[in-house]
C-alpha cells in the first residue's frame, strides 16, 4: 500500500475493514452502556426507575452479546484465541499509522491517467 489516499489501489477491503472498526466501535460503546446503566442501578432509591434500569440493563447485555456473536462469526473478533486478536489488533495498528502517514492534502491531486477508463460523460 503506497502513501496516496487518492490512488485506487488503497480502497482494497476498505469496505470491509470499516465495517469491522464500526462493529468494534458499537462493540465498546454498547459495553459502556452496561457499566453505566448498572452503576446507575446501583445508585438509585426509587423501585419504578430500579424495575426500568434493570430492563434496560438485560436489553444491552443482549446487544453486547449479539454484537459479539456478530464480530465472532466474521472473524472480526478473537475473545477465545489472544495469538490471532493481537494478529488482528496489530494489523489495526498498521493500518491506523499508515493512513496517520498518507498526505492527505496533497498539493497535487490530478489523478488523470490512473483509472483503466475514461470518467462516463454527462
Amino acid at each position: 500500500m503506497n502513501h496516496d489516499h487518492l490512488d485506487p489501489i488503497n480502497a482494497l477491503n476498505m469496505p470491509e475493514i470499516a465495517d469491522m472498526t464500526f462493529a468494534m466501535d458499537f462493540l465498546v460503546r454498547s459495553k459502556e452502556s452496561v457499566r453505566n446503566i448498572a452503576t446507575v442501578l446501583t445508585e438509585t432509591a426509587s423501585p419504578e426507575l430500579r424495575v426500568l434500569l434493570r430492563k434496560q440493563l438485560k436489553q444491552a447485555i443482549s446487544m453486547h452479546q449479539e454484537i459479539t456473536e456478530l464480530m465472532i462469526e466474521k472473524k472480526w473478533f478473537h475473545p477465545h484465541d489472544l495469538s490471532e486478536q493481537y494478529q488482528l489488533d496489530q494489523l489495526s495498528a498498521k493500518n491506523t499509522i499508515m493512513i496517520g502517514n498518507m498526505n492527505l492534502f496533497p498539493v497535487e491531486t490530478n489523478r488523470k491517467g490512473m483509472f483503466d477508463r475514461t470518467p462516463d460523460q454527462h
